[in-house]
C-alpha cells in the first residue's frame, strides 16, 4: 500500500509529509533515545478530517501517533515502527471566547503561550504554565494532564478543561460535558480522556475555563542548608502568604544553568545545596509583612542560609530563568530524565535516599534535582558522562529506574507526574498501579479503540 498516496487522496498534498527529515522530527519527542520510524506526517485541518484518518486506518490497519508539541519525556508521541503521525499543528485556532462563561474554545494544536496571551489581552488568566509553554500544544497537555510550576494554587490542567472533542480509535466524534459547571448524568467520560496520552481518542477541540489574573506577584529565592529544612519553610510560607508557586532546584542545577546562559547571575554569592524560588500575591502590605516575617523566623531557625526578594519586574524574570532554564541547560549534556512524585511530606525522605543511591552505585553520574515542591513533583535530569556511549549510558539509566521506582513503590507515589507513561515507563506501571487498576484500563481502552490503532503500545 502506498500510505502517502492514500493520505494525500484523503485530505491534500500539502497535509502529507514523508522527507526524510520530517519523519525524523514529527516521529520523536524530547526523548533522543528512540530511533523514531514513522510512515508519513498527516495533518488534519479539523475534528472531521481527523475522523476522516482514524476511520481510514481502522479500515487498513494502519496504527496512528498524534503529535503536538512533541515536548514530553517518556515517549509517548514516538513512532518507531512505521505509524502515521497525526500532527495538529494545522488545529491552532483560538475560536470563540465567552466572557459570560469564562471559557476559550480552541483546537488542540494551539501553543500554550499562545493561549495564554489570549487569556491576558482580554482581561483573564490561564494558569497552567511550565518551561516548554512556546512550543507545547494544548492537547498534548490535556492528553498528559500537565502540570506545572503553578499547581500548588491552580491545580493540574484537568481542573480547566470545561468541555473536550474527541475522535475515538472507532472514528466516532464525542463531544464531551459542553462546558457545564453541574452535569450529574453519570460518567463523565471527558475525564477519561485526560492524561489517556492518545490511546483511546484524539483531542481536537477543548473548552478552557479561565480565571482573574494574580496581582503584584512577588519573587523571593532562598537558599537552604538541607531537605527537612526545605518542608519546614514550605510549611510556614503555606501558613502566612498565598504562594502561586513553590520550587526547589539544586546547586548542580544553578551551575549549569549559569554555564549555558551568560546573561543570568547568582541569586546572591552565598552558595547553598539547595534554592527555593517562593512566588507570592503581595496584594497588600500585610501580606508583605508577614512574607518578611516568615522569612526572618525560617533564618532564625537556621532553615535558610541568605535570600533575596526582586526588586522590580526584570529581576523577577531573572530569578524565575535560573529555575526555567534547567531543562534546556540540561539538553546539553545529553540527559536522561524522569518526573516522578509522591506526598509533599515524603518529598525530602525520597530524595535523599535516592539521591544517597544514586551517588554510591553511579557516582559517575551527575544528577540534576529539581521541581514543584508544593505538590510533590521532582525532577531528575541525569547528564550523560563523555566516555559513555549512549547504549550503555540508557542502560544504566533503566536500571536506575528500577532503584528510583522501587523507592516510589515504598512510598506510594507515581512513576510520571506530568509527561504520561509512554514508552520509557510502561514496564513500571505495576509500580504506581494495581493488577486491577492495569486490568479496568486495558478494558477501557478495547472499548474506545478494539483494533489497537492509536498510540500503540503505549503505557501498557
Amino acid at each position: 500500500m502506498d500510505i502517502a498516496k492514500e493520505l494525500t487522496d484523503l485530505l491534500t498534498s500539502e497535509q502529507v509529509l514523508t522527507s526524510d527529515d520530517d519523519l525524523i522530527l514529527y516521529g520523536q519527542d524530547w526523548t533522543r533515545y528512540y530511533t523514531p520510524n514513522p510512515s508519513a506526517i498527516v495533518f488534519p485541518k479539523s475534528t472531521e478530517e481527523t475522523q476522516k484518518i482514524v476511520k481510514w486506518a481502522n479500515q487498513n490497519s494502519i496504527a496512528l501517533v498524534p503529535s503536538g508539541g512533541r515536548t514530553g519525556l517518556s515517549g509517548g508521541a514516538v513512532a518507531k515502527n512505521g505509524e502515521v503521525v497525526v500532527a495538529m499543528d494545522k488545529m491552532n485556532k483560538i475560536n470563540t471566547f465567552n466572557e459570560t462563561n469564562l471559557t476559550i474554545h480552541c483546537g488542540a494544536g494551539v501553543i500554550t503561550e499562545e493561549l495564554q496571551n489570549f487569556a491576558i489581552e482580554n482581561g483573564y488568566y490561564f494558569p497552567v504554565d511550565f518551561a516548554s509553554r512556546g512550543s507545547s500544544q494544548i492537547g498534548g497537555n490535556i492528553a498528559t494532564n500537565a502540570g506545572g510550576i503553578k499547581v500548588i494554587r491552580y491545580g493540574l490542567m484537568r481542573e480547566w478543561v470545561s468541555g473536550l472533542t474527541v475522535v475515538t480509535g472507532q472514528g466516532e466524534i464525542l463531544k464531551l460535558n459542553n462546558s457545564l459547571i453541574k452535569n450529574a448524568t453519570g460518567y463523565d467520560l471527558r475525564h477519561l480522556f485526560i492524561g489517556s496520552e492518545g490511546t483511546l481518542g484524539f483531542i481536537t477541540e477543548a473548552e478552557l475555563k479561565v480565571t482573574t489574573q494574580p496581582k503584584n506577584l512577588s519573587v523571593m529565592v532562598v537558599g537552604v542548608p538541607d531537605l527537612d529544612s526545605v518542608m519546614n519553610i514550605f510549611s510556614h510560607f503555606r501558613k502566612s502568604t498565598p504562594l502561586t508557586a513553590f520550587e526547589l532546584y539544586t546547586d548542580v542545577a544553578l551551575d549549569i544553568v549559569l554555564e549555558s546562559f551568560s546573561n543570568l547571575n547568582r541569586p546572591f554569592e552565598t552558595k547553598c545545596p539547595i534554592y527555593l524560588l517562593i512566588e507570592y500575591e503581595n496584594t497588600t502590605s500585610d501580606v508583605e509583612t508577614k512574607a518578611l516575617e516568615t522569612f526572618e523566623t525560617c533564618c532564625e531557625k537556621g532553615w535558610i542560609n541568605d535570600g533575596v526578594i526582586a526588586q522590580n519586574e526584570q529581576q523577577s524574570k531573572d530569578f524565575w530563568a535560573l529555575r526555567e532554564n534547567i531543562a534546556e541547560a540540561a539538553s546539553h549534556g545529553t540527559p536522561y530524565k524522569n518526573d516522578i512524585s509522591v506526598t509533599i511530606d515524603r518529598v525530602p525522605e525520597f530524595m535523599q535516599k535516592s539521591d544517597d543511591l544514586l551517588k554510591n552505585q553511579y557516582p559517575e553520574f551527575k544528577v540534576v534535582w529539581f521541581g514543584h515542591i508544593g505538590d510533590g513533583n521532582l525532577h531528575i535530569s541525569i547528564l550523560k558522562p563523555q566516555n559513555l556511549e549512549m547504549e550503555e549510558f540508557v542502560q544504566q539509566c533503566q536500571n536506575v529506574d528500577k532503584i528510583l521506582f522501587e523507592s516510589i513503590q515504598s512510598l506510594g507515589g507515581s512513576i510520571s507526574a506530568e509527561h504520561g507513561v509512554g514508552l520509557s515507563k510502561k514496564p513500571f506501571l505495576n509500580y504506581t498501579k494495581s493488577t486491577e487498576e492495569i486490568a479496568y484500563m486495558r478494558q477501557i481502552k478495547n472499548t474506545f479503540d478494539p483494533k489497537g490503532i492509536l498510540n500503540p503500545g503505549k503505557i501498557f
